[in-house]
């Protein structure tokens, strides 16, 4: 099972292994181009492990998705457990998806950088998700402490983070060769000259 800060059970169970599996293939060749015998293939489990379990491949690539969002959601509030300011919440928000580009690649790539509606039609957009909108009430958080200029909360989330997820999508398709953790101060020294209230 692919987990953000976890580690996997072993031996993996069968459901897991599958998400393991699909998860690969489907960052490498994309959704489209695997069959559910690459992913059985890959997983070393039968056929009928994986319509018992998820019903076919668009069931795989939904079960994915929501499982991994609930990981960015549970990273996402680790951090504002911790009551940091809403501005050192966002760097350190930031400062996680960099260092999961890094190690947690296909992670990342799924989740940000894939075309989920394509593949996904029924599902809501990622920008309306829990962990978005977390991210959306960390920001309006800021904004009604005065740590954040006032603005519309979709304007000032996506000044704070489009940029970080830009380079994330930069740093996927191999235009930026640098780990992004070495960025990270001086985005972060960008985004809050623009962002902070005054």
């Amino acid at each position: 099972m692919p987990y953000l800060n976890k580690t996997a059970p072993t031996p993996e169970p069968v459901d897991c292994r599958i998400l393991t599996a699909a998860l690969d293939l489907f960052v490498n060749h994309g959704f489209h181009n695997v069959s559910v015998h690459d992913v059985q293939k890959q997983a070393n489990v039968s056929i009928g492990s994986i319509y018992n379990h998820f019903g076919g491949k668009e069931g795989i690539a939904r079960a994915l998705y929501k499982h991994l969002l609930k990981e960015f959601e549970e990273m996402i509030e680790a951090i504002i457990a911790e009551n940091p300011s809403s501005r050192e919440c966002c760097n350190r928000i930031i400062a996680k998806l960099f260092e999961y580009t890094e190690t947690r690649a296909n992670i990342i790539a799924y989740m940000l950088h894939a075309k989920h509606r394509e593949f996904l039609p029924d599902e809501p957009p990622l920008c309306s998700s829990t962990p978005f909108t977390a991210m959306r009430n960390v920001v309006q958080k800021g904004i009604d402490r005065g740590e954040i200029r006032q603005g519309d909360p979709w304007i000032m989330t996506a000044s704070i983070f489009g940029g970080a997820i830009r380079m994330i999508h930069l740093r996927l398709d191999g235009i930026i060769d640098t780990p992004l953790p070495e960025y990270h101060e001086d985005l972060i020294e960008g985004i809050w000259h623009g962002m902070e209230s005054g």
